[in-house]
C-alpha cells in the first residue's frame, strides 16, 4: 500500500528503457494493490497535452513544465506517478523535483552504441543523417543528473534487475509495502 503519493521521474536518452521500466513498475504496483497509479509517458502526453510543442529547448522546457504540473497534482493527492520523459535539461528536472511530492529521479543510463543498435524507431539513424534536428545526444545536449536517487545501467542490467532496484528503493523509503 502506498504511504502517500510519489513521483518516479525516469530520465535518459531515447531508447534507454524509460517507458519499458515504467510499464513494468506500474504492473508491480497494481499487482501489490497500490490503489492509485498513473503513468505519464512522453510519446503519449505529446499526443494531447503538449502536441503544440516542438523540440527546441524552449518547447522542451515548456513540455516538462506542463508535465510537472500534472505530476505534482497527482503525487500530492496520493497517486503513485510514473513519469518517463527524456527531460534532457537539469533545470527542468530540478523544477519537477521542487514541485512534485516524494520526487525520485531515476537515471536510465545506456551506452550510446547500445542505443544505436536498439534504434527501433530509426531515430538515431535519421538524426545522424541530418533528417531529424534537435535530437538529444546527437545535436542537442543531455545533461546527466548530478544526484539521482536511482541509477540504472540498461546496457548491462536486465529489465527484471532494473525493476527490482526501483521496487527495493520504494520499499526502503516506505512508499510501498514489502512483499
Amino acid at each position: 500500500m502506498v504511504q502517500g503519493g510519489f513521483t518516479l521521474w525516469f530520465t535518459g536518452w531515447s531508447g534507454a528503457g524509460k517507458t519499458t521500466l515504467a510499464i513494468e513498475v506500474e504492473k508491480i504496483l497494481k499487482d501489490r494493490g497500490v490503489p492509485y497509479v498513473q503513468r505519464l509517458d512522453g510519446d503519449i502526453v505529446r499526443q494531447d497535452l503538449t502536441r503544440d510543442l516542438g523540440f527546441t529547448k524552449k518547447d522542451r522546457d515548456e513540455n516538462i513544465r506542463r508535465v510537472t504540473f500534472v505530476a505534482s497534482l497527482l503525487s500530492r493527492n496520493g497517486v503513485a506517478t510514473l513519469v518517463s520523459f527524456i527531460s534532457p535539461y537539469r533545470e527542468a528536472r530540478d523544477l519537477a523535483r521542487s514541485r512534485c511530492h516524494n520526487f525520485i529521479e531515476v537515471y536510465v543510463r545506456c551506452d550510446v552504441e547500445v542505443l544505436k543498435s536498439r534504434d527501433v524507431k530509426g531515430h538515431y539513424k535519421k538524426a545522424l543523417n541530418g533528417e531529424i534536428s534537435n535530437f538529444t545526444g546527437i545535436d542537442d545536449p543531455y545533461e546527466e543528473p548530478l544526484h539521482p536517487e536511482i541509477i540504472l545501467d540498461t546496457a548491462n542490467q536486465s529489465v527484471e534487475e532494473s525493476r527490482q532496484i526501483i521496487i527495493a528503493y520504494l520499499e526502503m523509503k516506505n512508499l510501498i509495502g514489502k512483499c
